[in-house]
């Protein structure tokens, strides 16, 4: 076993993230989440880079983290890239080319085929996650790789020891339990290896947690398993919600059209900065971007919201209802222009938070 002052050492390793420039960046998706990332409005996650998405049941993860293949298709810097997607969970049913597109579904393919059966292969065990994720380093293309989820998985030494206590029941006799602590075991030894690899490939990793009741102590009433190695080494931690459910009354009833999620980084290397946002989801859709940058200048102030509803988007030159004016933004190809307005506020606000001094060290 690993000495603790080894251990320790491992966990506190902090990669060098080297200087990136925009060609090494690919959108979530949502120019929210983008400026809470890197405070840039086209740019999220980034190349060479590990980034851990947490969250709760139907909080839209898988959402965010497909989003960010069909991004990556339109994108031509990532034309060469391997879209790998590791559905450990068995759980994302939804269809791929209506929500992401036809490109991402002729790109996305699963960590393994098996040649027998000629059948996806999916990481079962924490073991086999990185087994997976070498065998696409080995192969020298770069990749995105989604592992959905890490708490789908199990480990060997759980493996095993179920057995044990199988066999043992059977018999009439007991066998000691264990702590639970091989997967935080497998994720320190083997990941600051990944974080490595990806950062010599070029590559993106992001693998996705689902949030757990907080029993113990402290503070924090949601917590997520695997050990603290999945923070340290992350580059970006984001972690997601359900805000509200979203409501629309048909035939003389309120029925659920979708979630408004609620995203919060809780690290972040790019910025330094924890920030905050809201997005609209919709099950008939995904993610409602140009609602959700509307959302944001009226909450900021930017745009005045007048009696029934009506939006007085100045900018624009537009005064009618959000989904009017969501309509005549994307009928006139106007999207790119309402990206950069908001990025624009974005930085008036994060331009007034800053502490305005004479700088200590030149």
């Amino acid at each position: 076993m690993k000495k603790a002052e080894q251990i320790r050492k491992e966990l506190l390793y902090r990669p060098v993230v080297p200087k990136l420039s925009e060609s090494d960046f690919v959108s979530t998706g949502s120019t929210l989440l983008n400026l809470c990332c890197t405070d840039k409005p086209f740019f999220g996650f980034a190349k060479g880079c590990y980034h851990h998405l947490v969250g709760d049941s139907a909080s839209g993860k898988t959402f965010l983290s497909l989003t960010c293949l069909a991004e990556a298709a339109l994108n031509p810097e990532f034309d060469s890239y391997r879209f790998i997607y590791d559905n450990s969970e068995n759980g994302a049913f939804m269809d791929v080319e209506r929500f992401f597109g036809k490109r991402v579904l002729e790109r996305m393919e699963p960590p393994r085929i098996d040649e027998k059966t000629n059948l996806p292969v999916f990481s079962s065990s924490v073991e086999e996650f990185y087994y997976h994720v070498d065998d696409a380093v080995q192969v020298g293309k770069p990749f995105i790789y989604i592992l959905d989820s890490m708490d789908a998985l199990s480990s060997t030494e759980e493996m095993e020891k179920f057995s044990e206590q199988k066999n043992a029941y059977r018999k009439g006799k007991t066998v000691s339990g264990s702590y639970n602590v091989s997967k935080a075991k497998q994720n320190s030894a083997n990941l600051r290896k990944v974080v490595s690899s990806l950062r010599k490939t070029g590559s993106i990793l992001l693998i996705i947690s689902q949030t757990r009741q907080n029993l113990g102590f402290g503070f924090e009433k949601k917590t997520r398993a695997g050990g603290d190695a999945l923070l340290f080494y992350a580059d970006l931690e984001i972690w997601s919600s359900v805000r509200e459910k979203i409501r629309k009354v048909i035939k003389g009833k309120p029925r659920q059209i979708g979630i408004r999620c609620q995203l919060q980084i809780k690290k972040n290397r790019f910025t330094g900065r924890e920030r905050s946002c809201i997005i609209p989801i919709y099950f008939s859709y995904g993610i409602d971007n140009i609602g959700s940058c509307i959302d944001f200048l009226i909450e900021e102030g930017h745009w005045k919201k007048k009696t029934g509803g009506i939006i007085d988007a100045v900018d624009f030159g537009i005064q009618d209802t959000r989904e009017k004016l969501i309509r005549q933004i994307e009928k006139s190809n106007r999207e790119a222009e309402l990206i950069k307005l908001t990025g624009k506020v974005w930085r008036e606000i994060e331009e007034e938070c800053e502490v305005k001094r004479k700088r200590r060290y030149v």
